[in-house]
């Protein structure tokens, strides 16, 4: 009867340690696990921002900021969207019909937008990573009598159209880059979600 009874201790004793094993390595694992993911100021980096567009006035650019990166939102007037209509049947784009990945599928256009009057852009060159002005003075004395208006990178003289498409014979090899953005209203858009998702 001593044999059952020992028996009867070690199992519960076996089963006791078992158990507190399982604990003690769930408390190690749950945080080391925990510790993959992004932190909070990561996850607020990468957040989506919204913007009112209603403070933006025609002709007007406004810079935000999602993950680390300027945004530019334009309210393009009906004078520059007429000079992108221009530059697409001029032969002076490197890719007029933004045929290369630089943007969403629904900003797959001449506007290089959902809507007509607004651009939603990352404002770094595609060259080396600089960050151009906004320029929309036409034939500016010091870009020259042909210039339409648009964005223009000091760092290395590349012009980019009021639609981020950029001009032939320029050191940046690509249009500028397009964040999924969707319209929450016609007075905001919400930068770094895609339509389909909202």
């Amino acid at each position: 009867m001593s044999d059952e009874h020992d028996k009867g201790k070690r199992d519960f004793l076996v089963g006791v340690t078992a158990g507190m094993g399982t604990v003690a390595t769930g408390a190690v694992l749950v945080p080391f696990v925990a510790s993959w993911g992004p932190s909070e100021r990561a996850k607020a980096a990468g957040a989506p921002v919204e913007v009112d567009l209603g403070k933006i006035k025609p002709g007007e650019m406004q810079v935000f900021e999602w993950r680390g990166k300027p945004v530019w939102v334009l309210r393009r007037t009906k004078e520059m969207l007429a000079t992108l209509d221009k530059l697409a049947a001029s032969g002076q784009l490197v890719d007029p019909d933004s045929e290369m990945p630089q943007q969403p599928a629904y900003c797959k256009n001449k506007y290089r937008s959902q809507k007509d009057e607004w651009l939603v852009v990352i404002g770094i060159c595609t060259h080396l990573g600089c960050s151009p002005t906004f320029r929309p003075d036409a034939h500016a004395a010091d870009l020259g009598a042909q210039w339409p208006g648009g964005y223009f990178c000091p760092c290395h003289g590349s012009r980019f159209d009021f639609a981020g498409r950029v001009f032939k014979s320029m050191p940046a090899p690509k249009n500028l880059v397009i964040p999924p953005h969707t319209y929450l209203s016609d007075t905001a858009v919400l930068i770094g979600v895609d339509p389909e998702v909202a």
